[in-house]
């Protein structure tokens, strides 16, 4: 579509995933990986679960950010999955769209870039919380060592021998399955002008470890329900991105690029962004010696780094909130039973004095535009060192799924009345 009528409305991502280079156990099933070359020959069917709708057009990104070479992708087809359910390989044949990318069915991305696909309309409106399935075909494979995805999906995902991106049911075919994204990025939609995007900078508190798989049961997601349940349109028209990722660090790079250096992909460049919340530090806290001078130097370079996210937000007119860094301590009746989890790492009465320094600047240092403070929510009244027991998922450092409702009720929504 070569056009659309930009008076009436704007894009604006209602879903994205923080792209990554996988590794290890996150990459393809082994019938998928032939000398070295990962899905030739195969269809990749994943579900995504959009915020907000359309009454009109939306568009897919692909990435190849971490690609050493480009990406061809023969065939691209979106459908709406059956029921409405994450994580499954059936869809609603009526709904089949083919995707094209400059009124072309196949594309290449070359190496470290996206592709933004042309607008595709489904001819009908596309409710909040709508779940997309997406169906890629790559012909010629690519290399095992440099797939893009993101590994906390939390959604199943399916791959298939052969084109099969207009296929109603895999289930009756010979599939295999993971749990990780691939390649896709981004979604966004043509929406009212009103409409602005809300996103999320976090780690596996919010990628959603111990949430349901297939369930979309993250604490953004459930967020984002308790918006639409309002009678506010300034409430229902904001769509929630999550960009976050497991082990994910503000200063170095863990698990994915750090904060610092993954910004301008993962925040900057998405659509009708105009808030943003900066829900991490835990990582560097855990990862960084448990002395108090590595521990000082940490706390210092924390700060500043926090203020260059925000000095570059607000460059871009976003305003930028920011969470407390919930606990991660155990109590000692708990140490000995899990000394040899890589998580008990982190619990040290050093690290723990860190994290209450991060908090307390947070709290009072007026730089950000609100404070969501998840450690006053989560932790435990009598020690403030460890969560709640009711919210704890066994480590001490991941919170629940009971957690995770606590957080979504007690978020501050009006915040985000105050910006407007």
């Amino acid at each position: 579509m070569s056009s659309l009528p930009n008076g009436q409305g704007r894009w604006i991502h209602t879903w994205a995933s923080m792209p990554m280079l996988i590794e290890g156990d996150n990459l393809p099933p082994d019938d998928f990986i032939q000398e070295g070359v990962a899905f030739r020959n195969t269809t990749i069917r994943q579900t995504v679960r959009l915020s907000i709708g359309t009454e009109k057009f939306l568009r897919i990104r692909l990435s190849n950010a971490f690609g050493s070479e480009s990406l061809s992708i023969a065939h691209t087809t979106l459908a709406l999955a059956t029921e409405n359910q994450s994580g499954i390989p059936e869809i609603q044949p009526q709904t089949i769209q083919t995707v094209t990318f400059d009124e072309s069915e196949s594309t290449t991305i070359p190496a470290g870039a996206l592709m933004v696909s042309d607008a595709i309309s489904f001819g009908v409106f596309l409710q909040p919380q709508t779940v997309l399935s997406i169906s890629i075909f790559i012909e010629t494979g690519h290399n095992a060592q440099c797939i893009t995805a993101h590994p906390g999906s939390r959604t199943t995902s399916y791959f298939i021998k052969g084109n099969c991106v207009s296929e109603r049911d895999f289930n009756r075919l010979i599939v295999k399955q993971a749990d990780h994204w691939y390649y896709i990025s981004g979604v966004e939609v043509f929406a009212p002008r009103d409409a602005r995007a809300f996103a999320i900078i976090g780690d596996s508190i919010t990628d959603g470890r111990c949430s349901l798989t297939n369930g979309d049961t993250r604490w953004p997601d459930i967020l984002f329900r308790r918006l639409q349940a309002s009678t506010s349109e300034l409430y229902t028209s904001l769509a929630v991105v999550n960009q976050a990722a497991g082990g994910n660090r503000v200063m170095d790079h863990g698990l994915g690029p750090s904060v610092l250096s993954r910004l301008d992909r993962d925040i900057m460049s998405l659509s009708g962004v105009s808030s943003v919340l900066l829900f991490e530090g835990v990582n560097d806290i855990g990862m960084a010696p448990a002395d108090s001078h590595s521990q000082e130097i940490l706390s210092n370079r924390l700060i500043a780094a926090y203020k260059q996210i925000t000095t570059r937000l607000r460059a871009h007119g976003v305003a930028v909130f920011a969470a407390t860094l919930t606990p991660f301590s155990l109590p000692p009746i708990d140490i000995k039973e899990h000394e040899n989890s890589p998580d008990t790492s982190y619990c040290d009465p050093v690290r723990e004095s860190t994290r209450q320094v991060i908090n307390n600047w947070i709290r009072s240092s007026g730089i950000f535009d609100a404070v969501v403070d998840f450690d006053e929510i989560l932790r435990d009244p009598a020690d403030h060192s460890l969560l709640k027991r009711e919210y704890d998922s066994g480590d001490g450092l991941h919170p629940n799924q009971s957690a995770f409702y606590a957080m979504a009720d007690y978020f501050p929504i009006h915040i985000f009345g105050n910006l407007f």
